[in-house]
C-alpha cells in the first residue's frame, strides 16, 4: 500500500505567474456530482466503485498540486466546503475539525450570492462576513447583495471599527502543520478501512 502524503511537489513558478491549482485541470473528476454527494452504503456497487475511483484520482491530483497545503488549511479551518478539497473528502475534513476542535460555520450562499428576499433585518455578522468575502467590492454593491441601504452597510462597518467583534469561525491558533498532521492520520485511517 502506498503511503499518503500531503506534501506538495515543488513547482517552478516565475515571478509573473501564480501557481494554478491542479484540480482546475481535472474538472471531470472534481466537478463530478458523486464527489459532492458520496454514495451511501446501500448504493449500487458500481456507484461505490466509481466513487472510490474518483477519490483515488482526486487524491493523486491533490498530491501533485503546489497549493494543496493552503487548500487543505482553508477547507478545514476557514470554509465548510463540499466535495473533495485539499486531499480530503468532506467526511474526512469533518473528522479533522473534530480532532482539532475547530468549528466552522457553513457559508450562507444566498447572502454571498446576493439572493435575499423581502425586507428582513440585516444581521451585523452577515455584513461583516459578506465584506470579508468581497473586500474589493464597493459598499453600494454590498448593500445590493444584502438587500439593504448603503447607510445600513456603513453603520455596521462603523460599529465594527468602534467595537470589533470576537472571531466566530474558528480557533485562530490552529496551524497548518497541525491540520496536515491530523489530516494525514484521518486519510490514512480511511484508506486502511476502505481496503479492509
Amino acid at each position: 500500500m502506498a503511503t499518503y502524503s500531503l506534501t506538495p511537489r515543488t513547482s517552478s513558478v516565475t515571478p509573473t505567474t501564480a501557481p494554478r491549482p491542479s484540480c482546475a485541470r481535472r474538472p471531470e473528476v472534481f466537478q463530478d456530482t458523486l464527489l459532492e454527494e458520496p454514495p451511501t452504503s446501500g448504493a449500487p456497487a458500481a456507484d461505490r466503485r466509481r466513487y472510490a475511483e474518483l477519490v483515488d484520482a482526486a487524491a493523486a491530483t491533490c498530491r501533485s498540486c503546489p497549493l494543496v497545503v493552503a487548500c487543505l488549511y482553508r477547507a478545514v479551518v476557514e470554509h465548510d466546503v463540499a466535495g473533495y478539497a485539499g486531499g480530503t473528502t468532506a467526511r474526512q475534513r469533518t473528522e479533522v475539525r473534530r480532532r482539532l476542535g475547530v468549528r466552522v460555520q457553513p457559508e450562507d450562499f444566498d447572502t454571498l450570492a446576493g439572493v435575499v428576499g423581502g425586507s428582513r433585518q440585516v444581521d451585523h455578522a452577515e455584513v461583516l462576513r459578506l465584506r470579508a468575502a468581497h473586500p474589493d467590492e464597493s459598499l453600494e454593491t454590498l448593500a445590493g447583495r444584502l438587500g439593504c441601504s448603503l447607510s445600513t452597510v456603513k453603520r455596521h462597518l462603523r460599529r465594527e471599527r468602534r467595537t470589533p467583534s470576537a472571531p466566530v469561525l474558528s480557533t485562530p491558533r490552529t496551524r497548518a502543520g497541525q491540520v496536515l498532521a491530523v489530516a494525514a492520520e484521518v486519510v490514512t485511517t480511511s484508506r486502511v478501512a476502505r481496503a479492509a
